[in-house]
C-alpha cells in the first residue's frame, strides 16, 4: 500500500490531485468510527439502473495509489481497485434503482432511492460522506455532501468506483440481450454509436423514456 497521501484542497481540487482520508480523520479524532463515504453512477445513462455503493474503512488505513475519481481509470484499473476495496474496506453495500423508478420518481428522488438502499444494507454509520451538493432526504447532523468528492475524499471516491464497476458489469450483461446498443463498451450513455443504435434499432424496454431521448442519424 502506499504512504498517506497530501492533503488536498476541499473546494478547487487539481487535476493531478488524488483523494485522501483527510475528512474521514476529522470524524475519527472525535470517536465516530463508521464513516460512510457513499456515490452513485448512471445518472446521466439514457438505459438501464442508476447504481449506488457506500463503504466504510477502518480508522488509520493508507490511500492505495490507483485509488482516485473512477472516471479517470481505466476499466482494468477499477476492476484492480475495486478487489482492494472490497478487501480492505470494514464493510461496504450496493443499491439500484430500476429505470421504471427513474421514470415514475424522477432521476434525483430515483438516485436518493438507490443512495438510502446501499446505506440501509450497510448498517450503522456515524457519519455520512456523499459526493455533490446536498440531497433530500439526507439530514446535516449526520452527514455532509463534498463537492467534487469523488476526487478529494478517499471513501467516496471507493464508493464510485465499487458503484461503476458494478454497473459497467450489469450493462455489460444486458448487452447480450439487447445487442447492436454497445453497452459493453458504452453503459448506456448517450454516445454518438448509442444514439445511432436506437436511430436504426429504436428504444429497448430498458431505455428511459422520461429522459425523452433524442436519437442521432448518421450522416452520410
Amino acid at each position: 500500500m502506499a504512504e498517506p497521501l497530501a492533503s488536498s484542497s476541499k473546494h478547487q481540487p487539481g487535476r493531478g490531485e488524488r483523494p485522501t482520508f483527510d475528512l474521514e480523520q476529522k470524524f475519527w479524532q472525535v470517536g465516530k468510527v463508521r464513516v460512510a463515504g457513499l456515490d452513485e453512477v448512471g445518472r446521466g445513462a439514457l438505459a438501464g439502473p442508476v447504481v449506488a455503493a457506500a463503504c466504510v474503512f477502518p480508522p488509520g488505513i493508507d490511500v492505495p495509489d490507483l485509488l482516485s475519481d473512477s472516471k479517470r481509470l481505466t476499466r482494468r484499473q477499477r476492476e484492480r481497485i475495486a478487489e482492494w476495496i472490497r478487501l480492505h474496506a470494514t464493510t461496504w453495500a450496493l443499491g439500484a434503482a430500476s429505470h421504471r423508478e427513474i421514470d415514475r420518481y424522477g432521476i434525483v428522488w430515483a438516485t436518493v432511492l438507490a443512495m438510502r438502499r446501499a446505506l440501509a444494507r450497510l448498517g450503522p454509520v456515524d457519519h455520512v460522506l456523499y459526493d455533490g451538493r446536498e440531497l433530500p432526504s439526507f439530514p446535516s447532523a449526520n452527514s455532509t455532501a463534498v463537492v467534487d468528492g469523488d476526487c478529494l475524499c478517499a471513501s467516496i471516491a471507493a464508493a464510485s468506483i465499487l458503484a461503476k464497476v458494478t454497473r459497467d458489469r450489469m450493462m455489460e450483461r444486458l448487452a447480450r440481450f439487447f445487442p447492436g446498443y454497445g453497452w459493453e463498451d458504452n453503459a448506456a450513455y448517450g454516445t454518438p454509436a448509442h444514439r445511432q443504435a436506437i436511430a436504426r434499432l429504436g428504444l429497448t424496454p430498458l431505455h428511459r423514456r422520461s429522459f425523452r431521448i433524442v436519437p442521432s442519424v448518421q450522416e452520410d
